[in-house]
């Protein structure tokens, strides 16, 4: 696609050197890695999804920085967050997949897992996902700047420069950080009213309708627009209101495998965890293809010009914002990974698992950092990409012998990896298109990446330990949602057991959509991913879609509220995020602030959900509105 990126200017220019990788940032970014990896490793966990931590990152940072130790310079803000960012993305990878492992050790089919090999599954993922991503930069970061908005790069990008430029902009983005966290803290902290509210519909039998009423989901769909948001939307409207109900009408007192009760007792949620993610599964996973399809001519130019580089490496210098690691270094480490994969006895993956991990690894990644730049990290369905995997991967490993516990096993590790790979290229785009816009050295910023992955995925193993042992996965407090479904496909593929009409029902709904001219991924997303999650995001695009359409104002006043919109979801993102991992830290120490036993609100806490989400809609189009300067 075109663009205008040649007319592109970053905050910081080309020539001039500010301090960036400095000691102070990377030693604050090894910090924020490590705590926010351990946070997201217990909320994705428990809940099955995990927050975005650049924005968080970049928050923090700025506090300690300019605040504390009063330095000021951006780049090396951007930097912090850059690493700190890197801990949740190996955790999201990590925990999708390797609890399957444990789940098998405690029916005594395998070992307990070591330490070293879910640190080294961790450690691997992360830097093929870092080394994947570099030369995608070109492609997707730069020439298709204008048209991809990689909605929490920008949003990170919006509230650094907002505390570098201080006034009215800083305002606007801390004021929604503060009412954000302040809401994250009353909804899911002291529970005073639900965060999701929902009903089912009992005269159209398999359908809900609910909306969870978060901050942070108003804000990426206010980020990334009308458009993406209405398709996700219509993605989960087809879910819930199309297919849940025809499974529920035709399958009557059936008992349709994968479930295991009759479809007339499961309750809409439990038709869409039986039966629908497999569809939205098979559905995501056709979208990562006819994107993958869609943009293989730019990535083939885009290798093209790294060759190019590497023939002239050493004859003519860039531009410091246009360095990247280089090609051979880049190339020597991914045989190097490949080759470790294979021989090292802490994984148990053959010859073929790691040609399995190089290929897939680099198709996951560039489908991940493609559709996070459409529709952001915190959307982005991992899990989906890392069951796709686990499928493929299961199937070639029974057909070549690989079978038993040494099948089951590898095929998690091969799937725990592909699913870091696909967390850390996402993450690392958003990064990279932060550091875009502000004027960071991309080479830097891939080396503070790397050094992200490295602290997160010394610890994860002793986390994963500590939860296990606290809880037990698969039990109430830890149910592993994503881990116990990996688990079970592993399972059906080895014993001739999956439900493949489902997954093809998917791919047949995918291509479908495609010839209709819709884009395929974010209507995937909405299709896997709970409606009311796609409703809440709705809920954003509606006001940036209402904002876009102000008459009586001119255009340059129209442009300018909704560019404080972006400010002001931006804080709404970073507040939720910054209270969630506050609220993860309370959870891990087991220290209650649950208040709703004492109110006893009863039904009316459903009403004061829907009243206090108005009034953050509300306040964020008075936000668009206003014209104080």
């Amino acid at each position: 696609m075109s663009n205008k990126n040649s007319d592109f200017k970053p905050y910081i220019p080309a020539d001039r050197v500010v301090p960036e990788f400095t000691v102070t940032s990377v030693l604050i970014g090894i910090v924020l890695a490590i705590v926010f990896g351990a946070a997201n490793a217990y909320l994705g966990l428990k809940v099955g999804m995990t927050i975005s931590a650049s924005i968080p990152a970049a928050v923090i940072s700025m506090g300690i920085i300019r605040v504390i130790l009063r330095r000021d310079s951006i780049l090396e803000n951007n930097l912090v967050q850059t690493i700190g960012s890197a801990g949740e993305s190996v955790a999201a990878g990590a925990i999708f997949t390797l609890p399957a492992l444990f789940l098998w050790a405690k029916d005594g089919i395998i070992d307990m897992p070591s330490v070293v090999t879910l640190g080294l599954v961790a450690l691997v993922g992360g830097v093929l996902g870092v080394i994947f991503m570099v030369p995608l930069r070109q492609a997707l970061i730069v020439e298709e700047h204008g048209v991809l908005p990689f909605p929490e790069g920008t949003a990170c990008a919006e509230v650094l420069l907002a505390g570098e430029e201080g006034g009215s902009k800083a305002g606007v983005v801390f004021s929604g950080l503060g009412i954000a966290a302040a809401y994250k803290l009353i909804s899911d902290g002291f529970k005073v009213f639900p965060s999701e509210i929902g009903h089912d519909i009992a005269f159209y039998k398999g359908s809900s309708i609910g909306i969870q009423v978060l901050p942070a989901l108003a804000g990426v769909g206010y980020i990334c627009g009308p458009k993406i948001s209405s398709y996700m939307f219509a993605g989960g409207t087809l879910s819930w209101f199309v297919i849940m109900p025809m499974i529920a009408l035709f399958g009557g007192d059936a008992v349709v495998f994968p479930g295991s009760a009759p479809i007339s007792t499961l309750a809409p949620s439990d038709l869409w965890g039986t039966y629908v993610k497999y569809i939205g599964a098979g559905a995501v996973a056709t979208g990562g293809i006819i994107s993958l399809i869609k943009s293989f001519p730019l990535i083939v130019r885009t290798f093209k010009q790294a060759m190019k580089g590497m023939k002239s490496a050493g004859k003519a210098s860039t531009l410091r914002t246009e360095q990247d690691i280089p090609m051979p270094v880049l190339l020597i480490a991914m045989v190097v990974i490949a080759v470790a994969i294979w021989l090292l006895p802490a994984f148990p993956v053959n010859l073929l698992g790691a040609v399995i991990v190089v290929v897939f690894g680099f198709f996951f990644a560039t489908v991940s950092s493609r559709m996070v730049g459409l529709i952001g990290s915190s959307n982005n369905p991992v899990s989906g990409m890392a069951i796709a995997t686990i499928i493929i991967t299961t199937i070639l490993l029974k057909a070549t012998g690989t079978v038993g516990t040494t099948g089951m096993t590898g095929a998690i590790c091969i799937g725990g990896i592909i699913c870091v790979i696909a967390a850390i290229a996402g993450d690392c785009s958003q990064d990279l298109k932060t550091g875009f816009i502000l004027g960071a050295t991309p080479k830097k910023q891939q080396i503070g990446e790397i050094i992200g992955v490295i602290a997160s995925a010394a610890v994860i193993g002793f986390v994963l330990y500590l939860m296990n042992a606290a809880w037990e996965f698969g039990g109430k407090e830890i149910p592993a949602p994503q881990a116990t479904m990996m688990k079970m496909l592993v399972e059906g593929i080895m014993n001739a057991q999956l439900p493949w009409a489902l997954i093809l029902t998917g791919v047949g709904v995918a291509i479908v959509v495609e010839i209709m001219g819709v884009q395929v991924m974010p209507f995937a997303v909405g299709m896997y991913l709970p409606f009311s999650l796609s409703a809440g995001i709705m809920a954003g695009g509606v006001v940036r879609w209402f904002m876009e359409r102000r008459k009586n104002v001119s255009e340059e006043e129209r442009r300018a509220g909704v560019d404080r919109g972006v400010l002001y979801t931006s804080g709404l993102i970073a507040g939720e995020g910054l209270m969630g991992v506050v609220l993860a830290g309370l959870a891990a120490a087991k220290l209650n602030i649950d208040v709703s036993g004492i109110l006893n609100l009863g039904g009316i806490s459903s009403i004061i959900s829907i009243i206090a989400f108005v009034l953050l809609l509300a306040s964020l189009a008075k936000v668009c509105t206003s014209t104080k300067k």
